[in-house]
């Protein structure tokens, strides 16, 4: 599998956050992860990172096992994490924030090329370049978050709540920006609170609730589900 995550526990201190969590994803896929807040989807983005080890379990992405890693490493693998609450650099430009996200890449002559994919993707920063990060609208930073993290050239995209916050039109437009990620050849694990959005717009999904997962499926078929429709999707 491009990524196999096998009875992973994770915890903080002396409190367990995981519990023997194990799913994979298929190359050139999205995939989903969800479940309500609290259900430990952050803590599990964090640790496929390398931001946290876990206590057990492994984690492999195409053969080499990286749970050991540290996150600087995890990147230079080709994996790339947007982070819940977009941690952009508000005082530096749009330009300047999408230029960081290649700065492992070092000198590689084809970093202008991606800054100029990025900015075909995304018109609005294409626009205003040179304003700073701070003074963008939440979905604005959203759209310079996923662009910041495709300059490192990732070969799986792990998206950290991306809709959480944003009006429906801003979601609409993000959606539609990670399916021709996809579609150009990137595999995507996306985390998200918004059940229906995430089953409606992914290959597999994975439902995780208190540290566990508790149910999982081709997600076209996990929306007709009745227990997920009842618990998770208000019908």
């Amino acid at each position: 599998m491009y990524l196999e995550v096998t009875h992973l526990d994770v915890f903080y201190g002396d409190i367990q956050v995981l519990w023997d969590v194990s799913f994979f994803v298929e190359e050139g896929k999205i995939i989903a992860i969800v479940g309500s807040n609290g259900a430990g989807k952050t803590t599990l983005m964090k640790t496929i990172s390398g931001i946290k080890t876990p206590k057990s379990g492994e984690v492999h992405f195409q053969g080499q096992r990286i749970d050991s890693l540290p996150s600087h490493e995890v990147v230079n693998q080709g994996i790339i994490l947007v982070p819940e609450g977009r941690k952009l650099f508000s005082d530096m430009t749009i330009e300047e924030n999408l230029l960081m996200g290649a700065y492992h890449r070092g000198k590689d002559p084809e970093v202008i090329s991606s800054l100029k994919r990025m900015y075909s993707l995304f018109p609005i920063l294409n626009e205003r370049r040179m304003q700073k990060a701070g003074s963008l609208s939440g979905g604005e930073q959203q759209m310079l978050a996923i662009g910041r993290g495709l300059m490192g050239n990732p070969r799986l995209f792990l998206i950290d709540e991306m809709s959480l916050g944003l009006a429906p039109l801003i979601v609409d437009n993000l959606v539609e920006i990670v399916a021709t990620i996809n579609k150009q050849g990137t595999t995507v694990l996306l985390v998200e609170q918004d059940v229906q959005l995430a089953l409606e717009n992914s290959d597999y999904a994975y439902i995780l609730e208190t540290g566990r997962v508790v149910k999982e499926g081709p997600s076209r078929e996990l929306l007709t589900d009745p227990e997920i429709k009842d618990i998770y999707l208000g019908m």
